[in-house]
């Protein structure tokens, strides 16, 4: 049994109960956590605030820091708490619950200001803090065994104690109000209708229990540190279904938007992932700090991890996936803006053909960006996804091809006196231009005739100009009443060009 709420126990023996099938694990995937950020003194609980960024609560500084999770750094000056905060939450309200543990108190906080509101009298060594639906928070009492209800509109305790087993910690509400609080010396987890502050049911069977999450499918689970699994409890029947070897002494666990739950093993210095479809361990334990106690995911799938020997918080982000990008074609010249769709893509450049696209963004979730794509050949070209957890390649995800553009061709009048026939230009000009760039067309040749007879032939120059001589073909642009010119059109380097005509009339100035 243990008296004190943040030191490891000897494992006692667990409580009788039924035999529950045990889950494999699959086969192994390693990640890595990416960064690590120095924080205070013992850090325990974590909870997210309205802004999206990190609150963590150090036991040993007595005090919460804020975490920027865009850049995964400390910001601002750290908020004064009692004494040993411990397992924090986040009302509707925006303010934040922090239990002192030893100072018996919960100090609670303005998230917005990031100053403290009040601190509420708690007897009982609160240990953990947990919003149930109603907008109030629970708070367990690790020394009293008991849950205690705060009005987070007064900020008052409201209604008596509700009991539970012996060393109540980590308390999670399941979809369909009750809450589930781990007993970890009783080996127990009590249920409450957090409706009525009643006890529904006693669960025995685990084995120094310390913390629970609900999954997407509303079971419970919970972290059992002393036989290092995770304990699967039907929150309709209120009896448990299976267990799930982890880590060694697994403190903390939740459940991220991915569906996945994650628990941090305090003996073995790493974090366990289960898939909560199958009840499996998904890849080897990922290795974090020095006695990992507590962790929360971001919507971005970005997972945080307290490590309360090290004073730290490591960062985990898993590999990128890509499951589709659109459009998945474009021009040669690059400038198509295109959506990818994946998973994991906080922090993503991408490359595509080789070459790195530009005007990365990402969206909060990291579920999509969307990029613009660089110049390239072609024909089909790899789309890579690099993030700071590792990269992904969609193979000839994206296709170049060389555009099509229309061409408008322009012939000036002849200018011509008719009695006697006289020209007083000696030139016909046609001018050739890119209707999509709306730019001249150097380069390229031009015919010019009159009726069946052909004139010339002249490349345009660079202002997209061709010119033939007229004062030779005079008679036959008379006969004609006028000219003709035509492109045929031709491929370039950056486009296929369409072709084009135009006539012009004789003009007497």
């Amino acid at each position: 049994m243990s008296s004190n709420l943040l030191m490891p126990a000897q494992t006692p023996p667990a409580s009788a109960a039924s035999p529950v099938p045990v889950r494999a694990t699959a086969a192994p995937v390693t990640f890595l956590a990416v960064t690590t950020i120095p924080v205070g003194t013992n850090p325990v609980g974590l909870a997210f605030i309205p802004n999206g960024d990190l609150y963590v609560a150090n036991s040993g500084s007595n005090n919460v820091q804020t975490i920027d999770t865009a850049t995964d750094t400390v910001i601002g000056a750290a908020i004064p708490t009692g004494t040993t905060p411990a397992w924090l939450t986040v009302a509707p309200n925006g303010s934040a619950y922090v239990p002192n543990n030893i100072s018996n108190n919960v100090t609670v906080i303005d998230t917005a200001t990031s100053t403290v509101i009040t601190t509420i009298p708690l007897g009982g060594g609160p240990a953990a803090a947990a919003v149930i639906p109603s907008g109030n928070v629970y708070v367990s009492r690790f020394g009293a065994n008991s849950v205690q209800e705060i009005d987070t509109t007064t900020n008052m305790a409201v209604g008596a104690a509700i009991p539970t087993g012996s060393g109540p910690v980590g308390i999670a509400v399941a979809p369909n109000g009750k809450a589930y609080v781990a007993n970890r010396n009783a080996n127990s987890v009590t249920v409450i209708d957090t409706a009525t502050a009643a006890v529904v049911t006693t669960i025995p069977g685990l084995n120094q229990p310390n913390f629970v999450a609900i999954g997407p499918s509303g079971n419970a689970y919970v972290a059992n540190i002393g036989s290092n699994n995770v304990t699967v409890i039907d929150t309709t029947t209120d009896t448990i279904i299976t267990t799930i070897p982890v880590g060694t002494n697994p403190w903390g666990i939740t459940v991220g938007p991915d569906g996945n739950a994650y628990t941090a093993n305090r003996g073995s210095n790493n974090v366990s992932v289960i898939d909560t479809t199958t009840n499996m361990t998904v890849g080897a334990p990922i290795p974090v700090g020095n006695q990992p106690i507590a962790l929360v995911v971001a919507p971005n799938n970005k997972v945080y991890v307290t490590n309360i020997a090290g004073a730290s918080v490591s960062v985990i982000q898993f590999d990128p996936t890509i499951t589709s990008i659109a459009p998945n074609s474009g021009p040669i010249t690059g400038g198509t803006v295109v959506t990818i769709t994946g998973t994991n893509l906080t922090g993503a450049s991408v490359d595509i053909g080789g070459n790195p696209a530009t005007s990365v963004t990402v969206n909060a979730t990291g579920t999509q960006l969307t990029a613009t794509t660089p110049p390239g050949v072609a024909g089909p070209a790899d789309v890579t996804v690099t993030t700071p957890g590792g990269s992904t390649t969609l193979v000839g995800g994206f296709t170049y091809f060389v555009p099509v553009h229309a061409t408008s061709l322009t012939a000036t009048p002849a200018l011509t006196k008719l009695f006697p026939p006289h020209v007083y230009f000696p030139f016909l000009t046609a001018t050739l231009t890119d209707q999509v760039t709306g730019l001249p067309v150097p380069n390229q040749p031009i015919l010019f005739k009159a009726g069946s007879n052909v004139l010339g032939i002249a490349n345009t120059d660079a202002q997209g100009v061709a010119r033939v001589n007229e004062t030779l073909t005079l008679t036959l642009i008379l006969l004609n009443h006028g000219y003709e010119v035509s492109f045929a059109g031709a491929v370039t380097p950056t486009a296929i060009l369409s072709p084009s005509s135009d006539t012009a009339p004789v003009i007497e100035p």
